[in-house]
């Protein structure tokens, strides 16, 4: 019978556990408190009658200069797509598709024009969407919303359009009455987040749009189509389903601009109308998007107007990018930042700018409306003697008088309430810039328009000095000077640390892994067998393994990891060399971990998930040797192969891992199930077998569900068998390693259909590196000569499992960035999206290898050479006491990896808790 004191011991440590998880989750909620601040959203809106009162040129909201307004957002839609080829180094397959913007850009210089739109990070869809419409910055803090988008508190475009009686008709992406539920006259939403799905959305949108463009029951539509966005996260830019999207937008864009076109005669409903095509955000080659890279941030707008706008335009736009397009037309480009798409939106369209808007009516997009050229809606007691320029100019000042005033007024408001504001050097800064600027308006008003209070002979005297278009210029900039500083200094202020919470949180972290590292050190001490002490690679052995942790938790790349655990491999590869050994497991432990550098390097999720293989993927070369048909049947059935392999090789553990025999039936039963439904999954996907329909919506939509329902059966008998089942009569080594291998089975079916077909593949690299990691183990326990008692944990064995976790994460396509997440494997089996059932399969397929299988497993490492072992308390405390420091040793790795320390943690107490 165990000794009373025993069993206080093993209670105790899930309590430690616990501790530890209570610390780390202080620590990183005060470090992220510091480190993700959060812009103080003002609920204040701008109103009609808001009496602005600067001066007679800017008392009032700008008029209108469209009547109607065209909003087609093709999401993640890259510069290069919309850009001619001729503008980049190489041509690429999906550049000069959308060749009906390009060639409206060449023909009709003076009404349409191509703009390279800059993106503020985030750039996920939700931030996107909510900065592009408020005017403001989007945060980090926000990201997680994407997934649950809550409706906008902030002022925005959209609100104005309801209040100032604009009739807006929305269709595609159901993000916009996630955010805006009450703010259509009209919407046809679609489901958006079934990344695998290229075509629902977008087929809804274009079965809406042409039919609404004959309509008069709107004036702003806005079609948001998602197809382009899912075909970069599921197949990668360079894709045949991407190119056929880009295809198909062409002929739609073409149809829409046709129809615009017809209906844009005098007096017909599309005279004054201006169109926008536009992109959220962009996307990398392989697909994602959220981070700041230039390929996120850079997307592109299109805008045209049916009514051309005078010669006098092209003063404006100006030149400076233009270049010859494939048929040697010219094609100019302007640069804008989206911050201003929706403070310009609102001055064309005559509403109340945002209140939360910090962007500048943008001068090209505002002069392509030929609205903003017209000399009549200038009032009787204007200028009467100004060209289209001069004009044009003095209504763009205006509006960016309107637009200074309402900047200053949220800073003023948002300095008074938010609790972290604006140094006082810089708002007195930006106040300055705005007192000189309006302070010279008054005597711009008088040199642009001197009828008021001069003589013809003053009028004669500024014509001839040219002071008109001089004066109003200067004017311009020195609006444009206040309002860039201002967005200048909101990026520094709403992206700036609290040092003071990032420092007391880093200090309680550190104090808690210092804490942790002790009690390791002191339980390595004290069980610590005479013969291990006396080894000479004692000593060196932990210091080396603590060593490559160190270096680990400074170093959050996969490289770096892959780089640590292949120096493991080649000191112990050097260090059996110098006694003249050839030890079979290190080489191959060796070989394995230069292919998962390969992996990691290329990319392999993303590619094999794909129909396309790039030119640089290491697949590429049997495709060249053997030949494209060869590849893709090898890419269907060797998953195939590996899966019954792998399945193989967890029957026989399960065999003789389980020794009760329901337990071991169950699981048994349950895995051979599980298998047989991801086969089916897989082979009803396969274009190698023809299936009926009904048979290919039950392989696609039903066998996941099945084997995500039999793992939670397994994890549910697990459970009751550890609460409710009899095991004193199994030996300590022999109940962990049951309870274990039940944990795993009921685990790893369903990560493995997350995974995709490189799963199977990726589960014979862990278990075959597994394998070694034990065999030496073992090889090292004969050459001490220990006894199967007391001694130390492994810490390099183990440490080589933690990097290797590290290493499965980057090799299956993950990466620790929000474009890093695959979302694809959210919605195997199913088709909707729901927040609970989507989330909690994401969070599986991204922590399944680094943290879930890895940590559950710890318990074969820890008791690989128990299997003699006597059920005496001294052993049993001695197991127990060796999977407390094989945790210990494997948590510290995720210190600055926060979202996946706490889940370590979590997991290291539930399992305690459950082997205990």
């Amino acid at each position: 019978m165990a000794a009373p004191g025993s069993h206080t011991r093993r209670r105790a440590w899930p309590l430690l556990f616990l501790a530890v998880l209570m610390f780390h989750s202080l620590a990183i909620y005060l470090f992220t408190r510091g480190f993700l601040l959060t812009r103080t959203e003002l609920d204040v809106h701008s109103h009609r009658d808001d009496r602005i009162g600067i001066s007679p040129g800017c008392s009032s909201w700008p008029p209108p200069a469209v009547d109607r307004l065209v909003i087609v957002v093709l999401d993640a839609l890259r510069f290069d797509f919309v850009a001619p080829s001729t503008f980049f180094q190489e041509r690429q397959p999906w550049m000069d598709k959308l060749q009906v913007l390009q060639r409206l850009a060449a023909d009709e210089k003076t009404s349409a024009r191509i703009f390279k739109a800059l993106a503020d990070p985030p750039t996920t869809s939700l931030q996107r969407l909510k900065a592009l419409t408020t005017g403001g910055l989007p945060t980090f803090i926000d990201v997680g919303n994407s997934f649950g988008a809550p409706a906008i508190v902030e002022d925005n475009i959209m609100h104005q359009f309801a209040k100032n009686g604009k009739r807006v008709v929305m269709m595609g992406d159901d993000t916009w009455i996630q955010l805006y539920p009450e703010h259509f006259n009209k919407s046809y939403p679609y489901p958006s987040f079934n990344v695998k799905d290229l075509d629902t959305v977008d087929n809804g949108v274009i079965e809406h749009l042409l039919p609404s463009l004959h309509k008069n029951d709107w004036d702003v539509l806005i079609a948001h189509f998602l197809g382009v966005d899912h075909a970069g996260h599921i197949f990668g830019v360079d894709s045949t389903p991407m190119i056929q999207k880009l295809e198909q937008y062409n002929r739609i864009l073409e149809d829409v601009i046709d129809t615009l076109k017809s209906l844009s005669t005098s007096g017909g409903p599309h005279e004054n109308t201006l169109l926008l095509v536009m992109g959220d955000h962009g996307q990398t080659l392989n697909g994602d998007h959220g981070g700041g890279t230039a390929e996120e941030v850079e997307t592109s707008l299109f805008a045209w107007s049916p009514k051309t706008p005078p010669n006098a335009v092209l003063s404006v736009l100006g030149k400076n990018l233009c270049n010859a397009d494939l048929h040697g037309k010219e094609v100019c480009v302007s640069t804008m930042q989206q911050l201003d798409f929706a403070v310009t939106i609102a001055a064309l369209l005559g509403i109340p700018f945002p209140f939360g808007s910090i962007g500048r009516v943008n001068p090209e997009l505002y002069a392509l409306s030929a609205g903003t050229w017209d000399n009549q809606q200038i009032g009787a007691n204007d200028c009467t003697q100004q060209n289209d320029l001069e004009a044009w100019m003095r209504r763009y000042a205006e509006a960016l008088c309107i637009n200074c005033w309402q900047v200053k007024r949220y800073i003023d408001r948002y300095s008074a309430t938010s609790v972290i504001g604006f140094r006082a050097e810089d708002l007195n800064h930006v106040a300055d810039l705005y007192s000189k600027a309006q302070a010279n308006w008054s005597s711009v008003l008088r040199s642009t328009c001197p009828v008021e209070t001069s003589s013809q002979d003053e009028l004669k005297e500024c014509a001839n000095k040219e002071c008109t278009s001089s004066a109003l210029r200067l004017q311009i900039d020195a609006y444009s000077d206040f309002l860039e500083s201002f967005a200048k200094l909101a990026r520094s202020a709403w992206t700036e640390f609290d040092l003071w919470l990032m420092g007391i949180g880093l200090s309680v972290m550190i104090l808690s892994v210092s804490t942790q590292a002790c009690m390791l050190v002191k339980l390595n001490i004290d069980q610590i067998s005479e013969k291990e002490r006396a080894s000479s690679s004692f000593i060196p052995k932990n210091f080396f393994a603590f060593a490559l942790v160190a270096i680990r938790a400074a170093m959050a790349e996969g490289r770096v990891a892959n780089f640590l655990l292949a120096t493991s491999c080649i000191a112990s590869v050097w260090h059996s060399a110098t006694k003249g050994k050839f030890i079979i497991e290190e080489f191959v432990f060796l070989l394995l971990n230069i292919f998962i550098r390969f992996g990691i390097e290329f990319g392999m999720s993303k590619q094999i998930s794909g129909s396309i293989i790039s030119n640089d993927h290491p697949v590429s070369i049997i495709c060249g040797l053997f030949g494209s048909s060869f590849c893709s049947d090898l890419m269907e059935i060797f998953p195939i192969i590996s899966l019954t392999l792998v399945a193989y090789i967890i029957l026989k553990c399960i065999s003789y891992a389980i020794s009760h025999r329901f337990l071991k039936y169950s699981v048994m039963s349950g895995s051979i199930l599980s298998y047989i439904f991801i086969a089916i999954h897989w082979a009803s996907e396969s274009t190698l077998l023809s299936h009926t329909k009904a048979t290919r919506e039950t392989g696609i939509s039903l066998a996941p569900r099945l084997v995500y329902t039999i793992g939670g059966l397994s994890l549910a008998i697990s459970a009751f068998y550890r609460l409710f089942g009899s095991t004193d009569h199994l030996k300590m080594n022999e109940r962990i390693t049951s309870l274990s291998a039940v944990m795993l089975c009921s685990w790893s079916p369903t990560i493995l259909i997350l995974l995709g077909r490189q799963g199977p593949f990726v589960a014979l690299i862990c278990m075959t590196i597994a394998w070694c990691i034990i065999k030496l183990q073992q090889k090292n326990q004969r050459e001490l000569k220990l006894d199967k008692g007391i001694h130390a944990a492994d810490s390099v064995s183990v440490t080589q499992w933690s990097f290797l976790a590290v290493c499965l994460f980057y090799l299956t396509g993950h990466w620790c960035t929000f474009d890093g997440l695959r979302y694809g494997a959210a919605f195997i089996g199913f088709d909707h999206f729901h927040i609970i059932r989507q989330g909690l399969l994401l969070s599986i397929d991204t922590f399944g290898v680094s943290h879930i299988l890895p940590v559950l497993s710890l318990p074969f490492i820890a008791i690989c050479w128990y299997n003699s072992a006597s059920k005496n308390s001294k052993v049993n405390d001695a197991t127990v006491t060796r999977l407390i420091q094989v945790w210990g040793l494997f948590a510290p790795k995720y210190v600055f990896d926060a979202i996946g320390l706490l889940l370590t943690d979590l997991l290291v107490v539930l399992a305690s808790i459950y082997y205990s």
